[in-house]
């Protein structure tokens, strides 16, 4: 049976429904279940749909991102529906087990498959093409509205870097256009999520003072815990320094290192034209094949990660003339 037929039977079924994502979210997660939970509740009232997550994400907070908090008690007779999560340690959610089933719906490479039930489409731009790919799929079942169409496009725009990554297809454009006939605000939308205070342009200022460049055009930066607190901005803003090193020409490979408050490093690691993530993975992370990450835990990490993807950039130029 197709795998979403087999979601959209398990969704009928159950009384209850559980949705979570993954932890230190990102536009994706938080629109994807935020947009689910929208749909599943216009389409089924008489059902209990919750979401459930233990951390939430500042720079989406606009949309709502609230949370449930439900008794443990109410998983026993649940359907679990975790998305954009790729392994069961990076659930925002450590009841999940509790659940009498489990639904995984993701993007990420499937290097570590859970779930009774599993969708994973690695060649998707994000969780939130194929959440609005199954509403559109089973549109005599479930219901769209301008409130859910936001959330879902929201997702879409900002995992596809305002569709302008490799994974964006034909497809990716005829859903978004699908979401976009329910009248999204979309002036609101991306005021919301692209304008700038004085803080974050500031910021900006010291990030490309402060930038560094190897010999062969790998760009990177390290953000301390000292400069988050100067600069007044949030672990999840500094986070987003990466964005501002992906457009210097002959640079392929940007990577932002990011100080967290227990001392170890979050890698934020990108990439133009070559794959990336199988460094990450060296590294305990991982992703997708231009943008992925890794937790590091010394300063000698870093130094290696930063040699090991000048190497890989030099050869890569070496072997292809398809970078500018």
């Amino acid at each position: 049976m197709d795998i979403k037929q087999t979601i959209i039977d398990k969704i009928e079924a159950y009384d209850r429904i559980i949705i979570s994502r993954h932890i230190r979210p990102d536009g994706d997660a938080v629109g994807s279940t935020m947009g689910l939970k929208a749909v599943l509740q216009a389409s089924y009232p008489n059902k209990e749909i919750y979401l459930v997550n233990q951390d939430e994400c500042e720079y989406m907070a606009f949309l709502g991102n609230g949370t449930d908090i439900i008794d443990d008690s109410m998983y026993a007779d649940a359907l679990m529906i975790v998305v954009d999560t790729s392994s069961l340690n990076r659930i925002s959610n450590d009841k999940y087990a509790l659940a009498q089933e489990l639904i995984k719906i993701d993007h990420h490479i499937d290097h570590t498959p859970y779930g009774d039930y599993s969708w994973v489409e690695e060649q998707r731009s994000s969780a939130c093409e194929m959440i609005a790919d199954l509403c559109i799929t089973y549109s005599d079942r479930l219901i769209l509205d301008k409130q859910s169409a936001t959330y879902i496009f929201a997702g879409m725009v900002t995992d596809s870097g305002r569709f302008r990554y490799r994974s964006v297809s034909g497809e990716t454009m005829r859903l978004a256009g699908s979401l976009l006939d329910y009248g999204i605000d979309t002036d609101m939308l991306y005021a919301q999520l692209y304008l700038d205070d004085y803080a974050s342009l500031k910021y900006a200022s010291y990030v490309y003072e402060k930038m560094q460049l190897t010999d062969n055009g790998v760009v990177h930066i390290y953000i301390s815990i000292e400069t988050r607190e100067q600069f007044g901005i949030s672990f999840e803003e500094a986070c987003n320094v990466v964005s501002l090193l992906d457009s210097i020409k002959g640079c392929i490979v940007w990577i932002g290192f990011i100080q967290c408050d227990d001392g170890t490093v979050r890698v934020r690691l990108r990439s133009r034209f070559m794959t990336i993530n199988q460094l990450a993975e060296k590294y305990g992370g991982g992703g997708h094949d231009c943008a992925a990450g890794a937790t590091l835990d010394n300063q000698e990490q870093i130094i290696g990660l930063v040699e090991q993807a000048d190497s890989m950039v030099a050869e890569y130029k070496a072997t292809y003339s398809s970078w500018l």
